[in-house]
């Protein structure tokens, strides 16, 4: 198959949705002979900074000479994104040459099995196993979880290290309507005597966490317990165990990434002294220090301020706005908000009611999307109107500053249709 047959059949499988469950990622990969078992990989889930702390650990490694591959969701400028090495996007030709072989392998178990039809998510996942597993090796492989971690096609494997970001209130209809929920699905990331990272701030989600940890025997290091950062304006001081870190200055802007780059640089120290790498902790911070990560508070326009993340639960909207008040010093902006289904809508746009000039609610291709009417009629708050061509109203702007936020694939999507160079 060539590149755009082969994109065409991953993106047809959208139309099977979401099926949670790891049996037919089970089965795909057997059939190619387990080449997720040939990967050393970290494991990242937790509803935000997953991206962000994915790409830390890579540029860090990379600086430390380093073969990293990289699987991330969703791509924000070209499909090859998702599966990456050294950050770089692999190649038409090998995207068409992984469904030559995953093809086939999905066709038989829809046929020969009563597992059914693999979905879009299931596909890519496989791709990126029999690529890392089988034809590119690399040193090392970060995994980012798609929807949750349990029953998420990424949860096939033992890592060598697990990593979780935070708890939030996301994907209610599949994950559960309470932290505690979401805790119990999320803690799937937790393997047996596996080194287990992570940020959570809800008691209730803190408490089983621990209490997995212990039961699996995972050495479980936590944010604000063992780990600790002292933030000093645009820098921050990194405290864990004997080591400390002074002035470390992020390109990635907001409170959040400082807390996304602790749980990075505390990766890294554990592998170190597991002994899985040696690393110059200059090239370290370095790595990290540099990390861009496209759609989080990227600033694409200057003149107007123009401003796209993918802020898409209501924990990102606070760091979003928490960010923009500390790092921007503005009281108000113009928003262009655009969403999917299975989020917290109502409880998101209210977020944005003290920060707000004027609130335009769009809609964009995409088949969860929610329809612009339906966001509309979830906002209170005076100033709100809807825009039907959210392109022409971008490239039209004229305002004194505009946040475009809301789903990563509504960012993708803008930023596939606007040139902001």
């Amino acid at each position: 198959m060539n590149y755009l047959d082969s994109l065409y059949w991953i993106h047809e499988r959208t139309k099977f949705g979401i099926k949670p469950g790891v049996k037919r990622m089970q089965w795909m990969l057997a059939e190619l002979g387990n080449p997720e078992q040939n990967i050393k990989a970290i494991h990242v889930g937790g509803t935000n900074g997953k991206g962000s702390t994915v790409a830390y650990l890579r540029e860090a490694l990379v600086k430390n000479d380093y073969q990293i591959g990289t699987f991330t969701s969703p791509y924000i400028e070209t499909f090859n994104e998702r599966i990456s090495v050294n950050g770089q996007p692999i190649s038409n030709e090998a995207i068409a040459e992984l469904v030559t072989q995953v093809k086939p392998v999905s066709e038989r178990m829809e046929e020969e099995t009563e597992l059914g039809t693999a979905t879009e998510f299931e596909i890519i996942t496989t791709m990126m196993y029999l690529y890392f597993g089988a034809i590119q090796k690399v040193d090392f492989v970060i995994i980012e979880a798609g929807l949750g971690v349990k029953n998420d096609s990424t949860n096939v494997i033992h890592p060598i290290m697990s990593i979780l970001t935070s708890i939030g209130l996301d994907h209610t209809d599949i994950l559960g309507n309470s932290y505690l929920d979401i805790a119990h699905d999320k803690s799937a990331i937790i393997k047996p005597n596996t080194p287990v990272i992570y940020a959570i701030k809800n008691e209730d989600a803190l408490k089983h966490f621990r209490d997995t940890a212990e039961m699996m025997d995972a050495p479980a290091i936590e944010y604000d317990r063992d780990i600790f950062i002292k933030s000093e304006d645009d820098e921050f001081t990194y405290r864990y165990k004997d080591y400390e870190l002074e002035n470390i200055a992020l390109n990635m802007l907001g409170e959040h990434q400082k807390e996304n780059a602790a749980l990075a640089i505390t990766a890294l120290i554990e592998l170190y002294e597991r002994g899985f790498i040696k690393i110059d902790f200059n090239a370290m911070i370095d790595g990290v220090e540099q990390t861009r990560w496209t759609g989080r508070i990227e600033e694409v326009s200057k003149e107007p301020l123009i401003i796209i993340d993918g802020a898409h639960n209501k924990e990102s909207i606070d760091a979003l706005i928490d960010t923009i008040h500390r790092y921007y010093q503005r009281d108000k902006v113009d928003i262009l908000f655009s969403a999917i289904e299975g989020k917290p809508i109502h409880h998101m746009l209210a977020a944005f009611n003290d920060i707000a000039e004027h609130i335009y609610i769009t809609e964009f291709d995409f088949p969860k999307a929610l329809p612009k009417y339906a966001l509309y009629d979830e906002i209170e708050f005076t100033n709100k109107s809807i825009v039907d061509d959210y392109v022409q109203f971008i490239k039209n702007y004229k305002g004194d500053c505009l946040l475009i936020t809301g789903s990563l694939y509504f960012i993708s999507e803008v930023k596939s249709k606007i040139n902001f160079n």
